[in-house]
């Protein structure tokens, strides 16, 4: 089944999961024990229905991959070719060296090519060219790298000036004095928090020279590296990590409380949409977890329209009230006092990379258990530099812990 197939079907099932909804309604407006059963399968059938899609995706771009030419047909008189050689962390000779080093395969050639690649924690900094893979790849697994600006910085403070106020025009009669109305600036910094995963490898698997250790580094450090960052970008408190969006000093403003410790309603939806400056909805998009998107699924406007609606273009996410809705597990759960939601221009959350991603092989630590160690560190810092740009929903009640 192709994936246009696949988009029709998960389309259809919702306009059946709408039309039974509609249909099975009590006078309470609720649904019957058997009812509930039936639409939560049709529910269940959207979501799996959507995850087919991915995968199948992810599928065709590997067999395009795949199918792609290893070589290109000669159309002209062969010349010799000019190679551009490679300086420093990027050439050939550093990247050899490096990967002989994390296999232990050391002697004076090695360690002299890779000494211009040394931190300042005893580590080696990464391949130029393994670490734009290994960017790629946290960027592949990040929503919320997707949605927020970042950039790389070699200082340990990145200062961002900010408006905090900005000046008006003002009606006067003539001869009149001129009120002063200036801006007032303010500064918010991003500094460069540390975040490690270590990996053990067993002696046997890493002289295995089969072994594809660059591969398994660069995702399994990804998807480490991922998971910690993600969660700091969104519920970070500032302690030894970034701020994130949901942080109750640094965050950004809580648009709506909802009635509720439980329940979310159409209207608070509604309200959190329009909480947001218009400027800013341009490019808004939104923000919560899956048992958010569930809870959710059944609401409908004034007008009576569903608010959630499934994509129905390859590439593009579903929407709610027309503007794209992502998911991140990060974001907390719907109970008592929880921020559950997130609307707003994500690209006002900067993120801020230190340049160079290291690696240091420990050879002792595990050497009883017959394991190589391999420690990656890198620095990264991030806030929401305008808090306006982002409107939360926040649940009734306290939140627990």
């Amino acid at each position: 089944m192709t994936i246009n197939e696949l988009r029709e079907n998960r389309a259809k099932v919702w306009e059946q999961a709408k039309s039974f909804l509609d249909s099975h309604r009590g006078e309470n407006g609720i649904l019957s024990a058997e009812d509930t059963a039936t639409y939560e399968r049709m529910e269940q059938d959207i979501v799996d229905l959507g995850h087919e899609i991915e995968r199948q995706q992810r599928a065709d771009a590997l067999e395009q991959e795949m199918n792609a030419p290893v070589s290109t047909p000669i159309t002209a008189k062969p010349e010799t070719p000019k190679v551009e050689q490679k300086a420093g962390r990027a050439s050939d000779v550093y990247m050899t060296a490096f990967w002989n080093q994390m296999r232990n395969c050391t002697n004076y050639e090695i360690r002299n090519a890779l000494s211009e690649g040394v931190d300042t924690e005893g580590g080696y900094l990464v391949p130029d060219t393994f670490e734009r893979t290994l960017i790629q790849a946290l960027n592949g697994e990040l929503v919320f790298r997707q949605l927020a600006h970042t950039f790389t910085t070699s200082s340990g403070v990145h200062k961002i000036p900010v408006v905090s106020t900005k000046g008006t025009a003002s009606w006067v009669e003539e001869n009149a004095a001129i009120p002063e109305a200036t801006d007032t600036f303010g500064q918010l910094t991003i500094g460069a928090h540390k975040l490690a995963a270590l990996i053990k490898v067993s002696e046997e698997l890493l002289n295995d020279s089969a072994f594809d250790l660059e591969s398994y580094f660069r995702m399994e450090f990804a998807r480490r590296i991922a998971d910690a960052e993600e969660e700091a970008f969104l519920i970070g408190d500032g302690d030894g990590k970034p701020y994130g969006i949901l942080d109750d000093a640094e965050g950004a403003d809580v648009g709506v409380t909802a009635a509720s410790e439980t329940d979310i309603a159409a209207d608070e939806i509604i309200t959190l949409y329009y909480s947001l400056r218009a400027p800013y909805r341009k490019h808004s998009v939104w923000l919560m977890n899956d048992s958010t998107i569930s809870a959710i699924r059944k609401l409908k406007d004034n007008n009576g329209q569903y608010m959630w609606q499934p994509s129905l273009r390859e590439g593009a996410p579903d929407t709610l009230l027309g503007k794209p809705v992502y998911t991140s597990v990060s974001v907390p759960n719907i109970e008592a006092g929880s921020k559950v939601m997130a609307f707003g221009d994500l690209s006002y959350y900067w993120i801020g990379d230190r340049a160079g991603i290291s690696f240091k092989r420990l050879n002792e630590l595990y050497a009883t258990t017959g394991q190589v160690g391999f420690l990656s560190t890198k620095r990264v810092d991030g806030r929401l530099i305008l808090s306006e740009a982002v409107q939360l929903l926040q649940m009734s009640g306290t939140a627990s812990g």
